[in-house]
């Protein structure tokens, strides 16, 4: 496993309908590296927005899909998708307030 510092690991964040509603309950949707851990993501997310207490970490792997250009077949990359519960006594992240 590649040596990943706490700033490659979160990659940007997910903006679809679900995971605004999720934003609600302190839930928070991130594309994180593909080999990064859930230690690792907890400890991006704390390091990088201030007063961010991370309760707990779900991740998913998804596959890429296989895509077809005329005769020739090929897949998309693979991404990983990590969903960040925040502490009730921690701070939003002022990244998705206003949205």
């Amino acid at each position: 496993m590649a040596d990943i510092k706490y700033y490659d690991v979160i990659l940007k964040p997910v903006l679809t309908e679900k995971s605004m509603n999720a934003m609600a309950e302190k839930k928070y949707t991130f594309l994180v590296h593909p080999e990064a851990t859930k230690a690792q993501v907890k400890e991006a997310v704390e390091k990088m927005f201030e007063g961010a207490k991370v309760a707990k970490v779900n991740t998913m792997n998804q596959d890429g899909k296989t895509k077809r250009r005329g005769m020739t077949y090929g897949k998309t990359a693979k991404t990983k998708k990590a969903i960040v519960q925040l502490t009730a006594e921690s701070a939003d992240i002022e990244l998705f307030e206003g949205l």
